[in-house]
Order: C-alpha cells, then structure tokens, then sequence
C-alpha cells in the first residue's frame, strides 16, 4: 500500500510516498504530484524509514533511567513537579522548547496549554538561537513575529542572498522545496544570484556571485547599499512605510568607503550591487542564520526589508511577498491592516534582568537561572523535543548547571546529551503514527499551499507510544493541580474552545460544527474553516467565501494549491499605526552601536562560524546511519594561508579556543572559506558518557557551541551570538609541547 505525506524533518514540507507492507516501511520516495515539492526529496526524507526503525528511539517512559508504564511515570511527575512548586513558585520551573517541536501540529496547538497551565516565566526556546532577530524585526515593522517577507523566487530577477545556504536547508524561515531547481530555473530565465557569505557554500557555489564579507559586518554592506540608492536616486519605496526619512538619515554615516574597510568587500563593488538591486525589473533580498546569529542580527535582519521596501520590491511579484496561511496565522486573524505590534521586556530574567521578547527568555539565561540561589532560582526543567546542551552557548556549563536540579522532565524520542539527566522522559510515537500539518512553516512559504497527512499505521496496535497532544494535556493537568490523571478529552475540548474563541468563533457552535474530530484534527479543522480560504464557518459571504475545511485536504493526498503569493499591504499589517514602520525607535535607537563597528579595523585574528549540512537539522538526526556515514563532516574549515601560517595540515587535528572553552577537531583545508575565519557545523559532540545514541556516538563530532559564551547577547532579541567568534587555532602537538 502507498501512503502519501509531508516530510516532517525540515523546512521544506516535501511530498513523500511511502509503500507500507503491514507496519514496515518498504521504501519511501519523493511524491511526483505533490502540488508543492513535485517530487523533491533531499536525503532526510528517506531516513524516516531508520528512524522509524531506529532501535534506539524510545518506545516506553523511563522513570530514574528504567523503563517505566506511563502511570507510574505521570505518578512521578506530578509528584516532583508539585514539590518544586510548592517550594519555589512557579517560576522554580523552566521549560526548553526545541526545534522539532515547529515541525509537529500537536506540539504547536497543545504546548501553548501546558506552557499556561505552568503559568512560568522561565520559557526558553531554540528561537534565541536562530531566527529570534528576524522575528523582532518583523513584528517591530509589520506586526507580527511570523509576518516576515519571504522572496517570491519563482518570478524574481535578481537574489541577494545573506548568511543563508538554502540548498543545504532547504529553505529557512522560507518554506521552499527544491531551492537548487529553483534557483537554477531563475538564471535560466536570465535572472542573477548573488551570495553574500565568509564561507563559499552550496548555494554559493550555483551562484551567479560570490562575496566574502568578514563575519558580523552583514549590517554595514546592507546600510552602504541604502546609503548608494539615497546619493544616486535610485530609492522608489513602496506605499504604507513611515520613516523612509529617517532611514535615509541614518545611512548617511554608512558610506560605501569607510564600510568597505570593516567588511572585505570593495567599495565599487557595493555600489555595483546596489544598482544591479535598484534596476532589477523584479528583486527580493534575503537574509537568513548567519545574519542572525550575530552582534547585529536585529540591524541586519531589519535592513534585508528596508532595502526590499526602498527598492520597490516589498509585497510585489518576484520582490518579497508574505504568505496567506490557510490556517492559524495572526496577521489573517482579526481586523485586518492594524493592530497592537510588539511590545517586548513585559517581565525579565532574574539574574542578568534580560526583557521578554515574544513570550521568551534568552536561552544564553538558562544556565545562570538554574546556577544562582535566590528567590525564583529555577530548580526544575522541561525540555519538549530539544537538546540545549549541544544547541545554545557554553553547552559544558549548562550540562554541569543540569546535574543540580531538583527535578527534570523531558518529553524526546532519545536518551540524548540533555535528556540523560531527566528523571522522567516521555516519548513520542514515530512520525509515521501521528497526524501532520505544518501550521508554522506554511506562514513562511513562497507559495500558498495545504497539505494535511493522517497517521500511516495504528500507534498503539503497533506498540507506539500515546500522540503528542495527550502527554501535554496530560502534564497541563499535573501543571495545573488537576493531578497525574485529569481527563484529557475535557481538556481537550477546553483548548479547542479556546482556539475558536482566538479565532473570533463562537466556541459552542464552532465545536459543534466540526464533530465529531476530537484532538489536534478538531482545531485544525476550526482553524482551516476560520481562515482566509474557508467560509468563516459562514461569515462570508459572496466573493469572500471559502470553502476550505480538513475534509478537503482529507481528499487531497497530494495537498492543496491556493495559489501564488499576492500583494497583502496594507491587509497584512499588525501595527498600531496601519504602516511599515520603516524606522522602529527601538531599532533606530540601536543604530548609534553598529556605527561604532565603523572604527574596528582587522588586527588578523582567526572568528569562528557555524555552517549547515543537508545530511543533519541541529542535533537531532545524527542517530540515522543513512544521515552520518561517509567521510567526517565535523571537520575545521581553514583557508589555505591561515593554514600555512599556523602550522596545520589536512586531516591533522586542531585545537579551537575562545574564551569560553576548546575543542579538538579535524582540519579540513580549503579555498571555500575566506582567510581570518573558520568554521565547525552545528550541532555535533555526541561523545559524553549516559547517552543511548550508538549510531551518533560512532561519528560524535565536536561541540561548537563549547566555543561561544553566554555573557553577550544580541540586545534586541536576545539572540546567542554564535558567529563572528574570536578563537585561537593551533597545531595539537605545539599546545601539547608548550605545556
């Protein structure tokens, strides 16, 4: 039997077809009709098969490192977590969300309940670590954490592209199967690609250009470039900005010459982009994780809109346009074209008084919160589907800070490098065994797209554990003081009627209107039939109805096309005023930091930055033999000259120091970084004792993140500054000797 469904394993929401001989998994390959992928598969999607599969993945409770019933397991649970709270308050208890979560629906719809029902302040998730400037800057500009432009690649002319390798993420905070295809198909069509990058990647490499650009600087090329367009008439912005004259003032201090000496990339090169962008016919800049992860990852992500805006080229075909989501996006709820914005420091950290950006702490905090006496020390955490100790800054001290816990509960498929210090973990049942819909992912798409995909086999005639959304509503009853066993299904109805009620529904008649779907179904359903393609349960009316419902998606195994992206401004907006805000005062007011950046001068210090691989997805998928075989991928990146003036040859090891810690990794020489930077991947170092991971502790890798301290953090968001890192690198054997 075939089975069709959407790859939950990254961003790009590829169709798979999986032949099924009972519960086996025959073969998987990628899904021709998918309306989205047409048959894209990267390498990630064939390993749900050893994933599956997967020995090591948990199937059972494990109570103090013994397998356990899942009575006993909630038993303990409500138990500790109680005592914590009791002792402590409630925000004694920390909670860690990590990226796999943003791949499950019943993570997405049921986490905001648990998270509730704890009632902490101390959220923390991998956000702090990614993409958390670019959504500050979004909501700051248009309203809305997820109201962020994405580029309409499939009509563009001309790409600028910025600390982003899509062929190797496939997309990131841009839903877009087949990005190699895609960006092949834009030159075909005579359109150019430029790629801003220290490190010459895959996507570099299909590029029409390649600039190096000293790490941390992206802020600076991209305010010369605005700074060109105002000395040469080139700005033509688009209607709805406020403060396009504030900008134009502000970039006056960023000239093509003084910004050419910080950065490595000539001056008569910035102003050649900045006309080749200006006179495009149709242009879109995007920037992703390396200009984010960064001393200026607000500024930065800030300026890849501001010049999509002074071009012309915000909310335009072949510009950067924003996604209509069939289902639980805020910037389709409510009136349309205006709203509250953001509001960010609504509380703050205990020990370091850091602000509350969009519901979270900075995770650079964790440690320190759990370290630090006081009233309000955190003395219990939750972790849902993440693995910090190798994902956030100084992961040896978060690891030591883990051992002095009262109590940890994590919710993994893997006894990994953070979950061996739970004392209960709860697992997940296989992605083929649970429902999926991507209602984060399809916010950000280049088209507009739905695609539901029921359970492929019976989780519990198969041994599986409970679906996702029952643990969370179970341990909201714990959170609560409903005890370890509240009755789920109404509790369930509870979060479903809360849904309709965000949605603007009556929650009675919503619920009634969908029945009998309990769980997950039912509120996607609610969410799909309130959205901008269904009939708002009958509020529309004429050219306004829809009729999108689940049934529809149901009957579409191969998912839904509703069509290319189109013009949303002013609809779009969430902002107090009804505009672009163009010049934010909290942003403006950071710009006076990076002029200073101006004065720096190269002293030829080695920096550190990460780089992504299309075999891994952070630290989760190093388990799957299919994923990590082949030649090392851990290695060091090193230009050739560094490598001659230090002494290092290919293959030999090396040892990184930053003041925050060292570790030892492979050399690998090459041409593909540019001199004064290396680089290690992200999200390796699988080789500390008390793991069950024995495929991933076979290729352990080392962890970058023992490179990057947690003293600093980006102001405005409270990103991890994870690139840009000043280290030192030498030879193992002359470290040895001077000892």
């Amino acid at each position: 039997m075939t089975s069709y469904r959407t790859c939950p394993l990254c961003e790009a929401t590829c169709g798979l077809a999986i032949d099924l001989d009972g519960t086996e998994v025959a073969r998987i390959r990628g899904d021709a009709d998918d309306v989205f992928s047409h048959g894209f598969l990267c390498p990630k999607g064939v390993s749900l098969k050893p994933l599956h599969e997967d020995p090591d993945r948990l199937r059972a409770p494990l109570v103090d490192g013994r397998e356990a019933s899942w009575d006993e397991a909630f038993a303990v649970v409500d138990e500790r977590l109680r005592a914590v709270i009791e002792a402590g308050g409630r925000d004694a208890v920390a909670v860690y969300v990590g990226n796999p979560s943003a791949h499950s629906l019943s993570n997405l719809v049921y986490g905001r309940a648990l998270l509730k029902a704890l009632g902490t302040k101390n959220v923390y998730t991998a956000s702090t670590v990614d993409q958390m400037p670019k959504q500050v800057a979004a909501g700051y500009m248009f309203g809305g954490g997820l109201s962020v432009p994405v580029p309409d690649v499939d009509h563009t002319d001309y790409l600028l592209v910025l600390g982003a390798n899509p062929l190797a993420s496939n997309g990131s905070l841009m839903t877009a199967p087949d990005m190699r295809g895609r960006l092949k198909a834009l030159r075909r069509r005579g359109g150019r690609v430029v790629v801003v990058d220290p490190r010459r990647s895959r996507t570099a490499e299909e590029s029409d250009e390649h600039l190096f650009i000293q790490p941390g600087t992206d802020a600076l090329f991209l305010f010369a470039l605005v700074h060109v367009l105002d000395a040469e008439g080139r700005v033509t912005p688009v209607d709805h900005l406020n403060g396009v004259e504030d900008v134009l003032a502000l970039a006056q201090d960023f000239a093509p010459g003084p910004v050419a000496e910080v950065t490595g990339i000539p001056a008569s090169t910035i102003e050649r982009v900045a006309r080749e962008l200006a006179g495009a016919p149709r242009a879109a800049v995007y920037g992703r994780i390396g200009t984010c992860t960064q001393e200026f990852g607000t500024l930065a992500s800030w300026l890849v809109d501001v010049l999509n805006a002074l071009t012309g080229n915000l909310d335009r075909e072949g510009g950067a346009m924003f996604a209509r989501a069939a289902a639980g996006a805020s910037n389709t709820m409510g009136p349309a074209g205006r709203g509250r914005g953001l509001t960010t420091g609504r509380w703050h950290s205990r020990v370091r008084v850091a602000p509350e950006v969009l519901g979270e702490l900075p995770v650079a905090c964790l440690a320190e919160e759990i370290e630090t006496p006081g009233e309000g020390q955190v003395r219990a955490l939750i972790t849902v589907a993440g693995n910090p100790v190798l994902s956030t800054p100084d992961g040896a001290r978060l690891d030591r800070a883990l051992e002095g816990l009262d109590f940890m509960l994590s919710l993994d498929i893997y006894v990994n490098e953070t979950t061996r210090h739970a004392d209960v973990v709860l697992p997940a049942p296989s992605p083929l065994a649970r429902s999926h819909y991507d209602l984060a992912l399809y916010q950000l798409a280049i088209r507009n797209v739905a695609n539901y995909s029921p359970p492929m086999i019976d989780g519990e005639a198969a041994g599986e554990p409970p679906d996702e959304w029952r643990t969370l509503l179970r341990l909201a009853g714990s959170a609560g003081g409903a005890g370890p066993n509240v009755d789920v299904d109404a509790l369930d109805a509870m979060v479903a009627g809360e849904a309709a009620r965000r949605a603007g529904l009556d929650p009675q008649e919503a619920m009634a209107a969908v029945a009998p779907r309990v769980g997950p179904e039912r509120i996607l359903d609610i969410l799909l039939r309130a959205g901008p393609y269904g009939s708002g349960f009958g509020a529309r009316k004429g050219e306004e109805a829809g009729s999108l419902s689940l049934a529809d998606l149901e009957a579409a195994p191969h998912g839904l096309d509703l069509g290319p992206l189109q013009p949303r401004l002013p609809e779009v907006l969430r902002t107090p005023s009804g505009m672009v805000e163009l010049a934010p005062p909290a942003i403006v007011a950071d710009v006076p930091r990076l002029r200073g950046a101006l004065e720096r001068s190269p002293n030829g210090d080695l920096v550190l930055i990460g780089r992504r691989q299309l075999r891994s997805n952070n630290s989760w998928m190093h388990n799957l033999d299919m994923l990590v075989r082949g030649p090392a991928r851990c290695t060091l990146h090193i230009h050739p000259d560094d490598a001659a003036r230090l002494g290092l040859a290919d293959g030999e090891d090396a040892t990184v120091r930053s003041t925050a810690g060292e570790v030892v990794a492979p050399v690998e020489v090459t041409d593909a970084i540019m001199p004064g930077v290396v680089s290690i991947p992200h999200g390796w170092g699988h080789d500390v004792p008390g793991t069950r991971l024995s495929v991933a502790r076979e290729h352990a890798g080392v962890n970058c993140n023992l490179l990057t301290g947690t003293a600093e953090v980006e102001p405005l968001s409270g990103n991890a500054i994870l690139n840009g890192v000043p280290v030192e690198v030498s030879p193992v054997e002359s470290l040895v000797a001077s000892r």
